[in-house]
């Protein structure tokens, strides 16, 4: 057992170290891609510049997607968060039969085939009489970034001191004002994080867009379409890498959120310790 644990404390970093290379070294290559002056991405690199950047502000088409993106986005991580807060709190606070049911099922598109999800909502929206638009491709991003927004909000409101709400209770305030004034602002860093990772997703999302979009394309089809032509390659290079930053960095501030969040509701001391 010793030996064994000796060999894994030596080949586990390695393995490790070479699982991210083997996942995120393709990325690097987007953005040193981006700045090359040359339309095929291939070493040696043939200079460097920054025009196909400087190009992207004067492509209508991209302006157009991307203001689709982010009107989707804001949509999608609005109405998603506020489901995940109903779901997270009564599946946090309440017994009921059937809860880890529901659970399993509100999380069932993390493991389903999203090919699959989606074809399922195009045909339940052609059903309904709804013509594909980008609310069809709010309502199908809702659906994906719900599990995501449970699981911060479920991290945000598990832990949390009931006393506090039984304290304002005693009080005389009610449920609602309760829940607005004691327990909202316990988990808001969490709802932020939920926010923010929610629209990261839904900004990501392509299999849904482009089984649900009509006429106004989203960024990720808007992508799909340029890659079909070599002389656009660079600037999808350029937007990949912009929008990769821009991820990681929602990313990263949902997380110190999620953890602030994490902190808050396992401090006892009051709602702003």
């Amino acid at each position: 057992m010793k030996a064994l644990r000796k060999i894994l404390s030596k080949w586990l970093p390695a393995y490790a170290f070479l699982y991210i290379a083997f996942l995120y070294l393709p990325v690097i290559f987007l953005p040193i891609f981006s700045v090359n002056t040359a339309v095929s991405p291939k070493f040696p690199l043939a200079g460097l510049t920054l025009k196909w950047y400087q190009e992207l502000p004067n492509t209508p088409a991209l302006l157009d997607a991307a203001w689709n993106s982010l009107l989707v986005g804001i949509a999608a991580a609005i109405l998603s968060t506020v489901l995940g807060i109903c779901a997270a709190r009564a599946i946090t606070r309440y017994r009921f039969p059937g809860r880890r049911t529901i659970n399993g099922l509100i999380m069932a598109p993390l493991v389903l085939p999203e090919i699959i999800v989606a074809v399922s909502m195009l045909l339940v929206m052609l059903q309904l009489g709804l013509d594909l638009s980008l609310v069809t491709v709010v309502f199908g991003h809702v659906l994906v970034c719900i599990p995501y927004s449970l699981t911060v909000l479920t991290s945000g409101f598990e832990g949390f001191d009931r006393s506090l709400e039984e304290a304002s209770a005693d009080l005389g305030e009610t449920a609602f004002g309760t829940f607005r004034r004691v327990t909202l602002p316990m988990v808001t860093p969490a709802i932020i994080s939920s926010l923010l990772v929610s629209f990261t997703i839904s900004l990501d999302e392509f299999i849904m867009a482009f089984f649900l979009t009509g006429t106004k394309p989203t960024l990720p089809i808007y992508i799909w379409g340029q890659l079909r032509f070599a002389s656009k390659l660079p600037g999808v290079l350029a937007l990949g890498t912009l929008l990769l930053v821009g991820s990681f960095l929602l990313l990263t501030i949902a997380e110190l959120l999620r953890r602030r969040a994490a902190r808050r509701t396992q401090n006892t001391g009051g709602v702003f310790a």
